[in-house]
């Protein structure tokens, strides 16, 4: 696949499972717009990108704020001349037990996973063409939960929700919408791997983020425009493993 005249904003893009997807996009000949809060990691991915051979542009975002999403869709049209393809995958993990979860903890956690996909994704599609797309990123805790996690909970499950009713929403204008769940990424935030982290995965590895990079890959490619308004699970097999203590 190519995607040499596509233009690709990614979200959250200065680590992690964004920053795989960018230099991805980069490497199939994208132009990638790195939406990220972070100066220091967006900029470094901006300029690995460049290291690769590709074209890219880091822009400053908060995606709490509709102005910064709608400047940096503003920008990629700007730069770039289209804007074709959409990750949205910034997003927070915070934990809390539940009776030290304030409503603003819960607004807050929701307003960058949840509403910044419904922003993005609106204010994307209106300069969308037939045959763009979005992919947006949930998790396996859509599905099933440790204590503590309500607000994560939430925003992934909701994620799924809004991916489904923005396809149907957007199927007139061409313009397909997916999301992903993925299962235990190690993104360098967990500490040193056991064997035992890799084995009760049915995989026998914890996931990396270039697993997750490859999904995108495949559901912007126009050739898969069948799959649409879908959630795809990676996760070595754990949400459909079923765990009793002997």
């Amino acid at each position: 696949m190519s995607f040499s005249t596509k233009t690709v904003i990614v979200t959250g893009a200065g680590s992690g499972i964004g920053k795989a997807v960018a230099l991805d996009f980069g490497k199939e000949g994208a132009n990638v717009l790195i939406a990220e809060l972070d100066e220091k990691t967006g900029s470094e991915t901006a300029e690995q990108i460049h290291a690769l051979g590709g074209r890219s542009l880091f822009v400053r975002t908060d995606v709490r704020s509709e102005v910064e999403i709608k400047h940096a869709i503003d920008e990629a049209v700007r730069h770039f001349g289209s804007l074709d393809i959409l990750i949205n995958n910034a997003g927070v993990s915070k934990f809390k037990p539940l009776f030290d979860l304030s409503v603003s903890d819960f607004d807050d956690i929701l307003a960058i996973n949840l509403r910044s996909v419904f922003i993005a994704s609106k204010e994307a599609a209106k300069v969308m063409k037939p045959g763009s797309a979005i992919v947006n990123m949930s998790s396996t805790r859509a599905f099933m939960s440790e204590g503590g996690s309500e607000a994560y909970a939430a925003s992934k499950g909701g994620i799924i929700s809004l991916t489904h009713a923005l396809a149907a929403s957007l199927s007139e204008s061409r313009i397909r919408v997916n999301s992903i769940s993925p299962g235990w990424i190690e993104t360098g935030d967990y500490g040193e791997l056991t064997e035992g982290d890799h084995k009760q995965h049915w995989s026998k590895r914890v996931g990396k983020p270039s697993d997750i990079a490859r999904a995108c890959l495949y559901l912007c490619d126009e050739e898969n425009d069948f799959v649409n308004g879908e959630n795809v699970t990676i996760d070595g097999g754990m949400t459909r493993k079923m765990i009793y203590k002997e």
